[in-house]
């Protein structure tokens, strides 16, 4: 008997409701008044852990710890399924603002506007309903701005009243000035109906005008564009706009040329016909490139040679030499000199004393020319596994590096690698050809090539 009961009940709820109309479902325009709850600590809970978290542990706020409020409601149907809300609320609370703290309960205006989605037509007794919108708030000299997203039930007890229930999720879009919260409300709405006028009955019309359909002033045997409101001098016509640009002929400086309006409609310039145009060329005068913002490739150290070719950036060098400075060539022959000195103990990175002569000289050479950089290349015989000469080659490289680094030069300028046996300059079969193989190159630049 109790499911009967349940099923008729459900039945009664969607059964038609009495609003006296056939087809035609949309909800009349209706204002409201409902009693709300602001809940920031369940929105809280679910974000510090999870919505499965507090549904299983049932830590839902409770009601003294939501904030009251009141608020105005209008309503207004737009399709039969679709109304249109707004409202304006009110309440006492002390708002947890991200990064701001209040110690008292102060005044949160809450304005809205939303659409509600519903299930069913105004035909039936309940109408569940999705709803969004978003709203604004002014909580002191802060404003916010939410997304409300939520459900809600519309119950018709009569055709002029209705009661309604709404639960929405607030999402922020202003995150400094607004925090997650739901929102819980119960209200009722009445309809709003004009009153009938008095119907007088109307005097004897007079006698028809002649026919002006686009109200222009021109009558219709008269004007060349009978629906288009115009001008007498363009026979009832509008100005006319050549170009369409929507500036009218009579203010378009280039009448037959698309423009803006900001340009009395001409289109935007390009001063120095480099094809970007005025707006977005910073160099408006001077022709350019579009990497660049219209303006032209920059020389920094303006020795004729841009930045995009210029392995030197800062310091003026000729075209030939990538934009770097030329190495005087008694200074190459001072490097090459440490180079073929530099000796080691046998088997071994470590520097025999007779090599620190010459790489005194080439930390003195960097000393007086601080723009130099230093690239260091050490190489071996075949002697010995290939693993162990790429090690060798890459240890000698760095120990020259780290004496060279230790008369006070910028580790930065230095480069060194090792290359084992793979770069020999004489053959490797005689003892005087694998003496040659077993050396280190050092070579000055402005610039540190990339090593492979």
């Amino acid at each position: 008997m109790k499911k009967i009961f349940s099923v008729l009940f459900a039945l009664y709820l969607l059964a038609p409701a009495g609003y006296g109309q056939k087809e035609n479902y949309i909800r009349p325009k209706a204002v409201g008044v409902s009693f709300f709850l602001n809940d920031f600590i369940t929105a809280n809970r679910i974000r510090t852990t999870s919505l499965s978290s507090v549904l299983s542990s049932k830590r839902f706020a409770r009601l003294r710890e939501m904030s009251p409020g009141l608020a105005l409601h209008y309503f207004k149907g737009l399709t039969n399924h679709v109304d249109f809300a707004a409202s304006l609320g009110g309440s006492f609370v002390n708002y947890p603002m991200p990064n701001k703290i209040f110690f008292n309960d102060h005044f949160l205006l809450n304005a809205s506007a939303a659409v509600n989605l519903k299930m069913t037509t105004e035909k039936y007794w309940v109408q569940p309903y999705i709803t969004a919108g978003v709203a604004a708030h002014k909580f002191r000299k802060y404003y916010g701005a939410t997304m409300p997203l939520g459900l809600g039930l519309k119950v018709n007890f009569f055709d002029e009243a209705h009661l309604f229930v709404t639960s929405t999720y607030s999402v922020p879009i202003t995150v400094e000035t607004a925090n997650y919260h739901f929102t819980h409300s119960i209200g009722i709405a009445g309809v709003l109906k004009k009153k009938a006028p008095k119907v007088i009955p109307p005097p004897p019309p007079p006698p028809p005008p002649p026919s002006d359909r686009d109200k222009d002033g021109i009558i219709d045997d008269e004007d060349k564009c009978p629906d288009v409101f115009g001008l007498a001098r363009y026979q009832g016509c509008p100005i006319p706009d050549r170009d369409k640009d929507g500036i009218n002929d009579e203010e378009d400086k280039c009448p037959d040329v698309p423009g803006l309006a900001r340009y009395q409609g001409c289109p935007i310039p390009d001063t120095d016909k480099d094809g970007i145009n005025d707006e977005e060329d910073k160099c408006p005068t001077v022709p350019g490139v579009a990497r660049y913002q219209g303006c032209p490739v920059p020389d920094t150290d303006g020795d004729g040679v841009n930045d995009e070719e210029d392995r030197c950036i800062t310091i003026p060098g000729p075209k030939e030499n990538f934009g770097c400075p030329i190495i005087p060539e008694e200074i190459k022959k001072r490097v090459e000199v440490a180079a073929k000195n530099i000796l080691f103990i046998t088997g071994s990175a470590k520097l025999q004393k007779s090599s620190f002569k010459g790489l005194n000289d080439v930390a003195k050479i960097m000393t007086e020319n601080p723009e130099m950089k230093l690239q260091i290349d050490g190489h071996t015989d075949w002697v010995g596994s290939e693993e162990y000469n790429q090690k060798l080659s890459d240890d000698r490289a760095a120990s020259v590096r780290s004496y060279i680094v230790s008369k006070g030069i910028d580790a930065s300028r230095i480069t060194s690698a090792g290359h084992g046996e793979t770069m020999p300059i004489a053959t490797n079969n005689t003892a005087a050809g694998r003496q040659q193989n077993r050396r280190v190159e050092m070579k000055l630049s402005y610039y540190i090539t990339e090593v492979k």
